[in-house]
């Protein structure tokens, strides 16, 4: 378990490393999310991306749309509530909200990942239900799904599903992990 001020640090670096990429700097509609649990947190490439005039967005959950994740706009000055997890979400309308296609690149919060782009999250499928658009469309390329990740998380192997979306990238604390499968920049 990482100290409170180790967790800052390990997740600027993360941040740090990304921002560096053509992945995020070519992105103009950046999905991310708020950190919880002890997460990497991505706050600070959500305020990068505000002031280099990108559109970011976070997950919204849908339940009575398949469990999937909308996306909705978030400003400085968007207004959050908490969703039925405890996770902070924006306070939107549906018109507000966009469907995972429409994004560029998406930042995954994520418990394990491998060296075949496989990726645990917390066991609900929502981004393997909201992404799955990418396992039947080999040709189509957006959005790109980028992995926060301390380094530790890395596994030698994960099991995966026929459904499971695999990410294009992961980014750690110490280094920057392309995956050639899937959909790949």
């Amino acid at each position: 378990m990482l100290s409170a001020a180790e967790q800052q640090q390990r997740s600027q670096a993360v941040c740090r490393r990304l921002s560096r990429q053509k992945l995020f700097r070519t992105s103009r509609r950046i999905a991310a999310y708020l950190p919880a649990d002890g997460e990497v947190d991505p706050r600070p490439l959500i305020e990068l991306a505000w002031q280099l005039g990108k559109q970011v967005y976070l997950p919204v959950l849908i339940p009575w749309l398949g469990n999937r994740l909308w996306f909705a706009r978030y400003t400085p000055d968007t207004r959050l509530a908490s969703n039925r997890f405890g996770i902070a979400e924006p306070e939107i309308s549906h018109r507000q909200r966009i469907a995972a296609h429409a994004l560029d690149l998406v930042l995954t919060p994520l418990v394990g990942f491998d060296n075949n782009g496989n990726r645990l999250g917390m066991g609900g499928g929502y981004y393997d239900r909201s992404f799955s658009h990418l396992l039947r469309h080999k040709h189509w390329c957006k959005p790109r799904l980028a992995g926060l990740a301390y380094d530790f998380q890395q596994l030698p192997r994960l099991s995966s599903r026929p459904w499971d979306v695999p990410l294009t990238a992961v980014v750690t604390d110490t280094d920057w992990h392309l995956f050639t499968q899937g959909n790949t920049p």
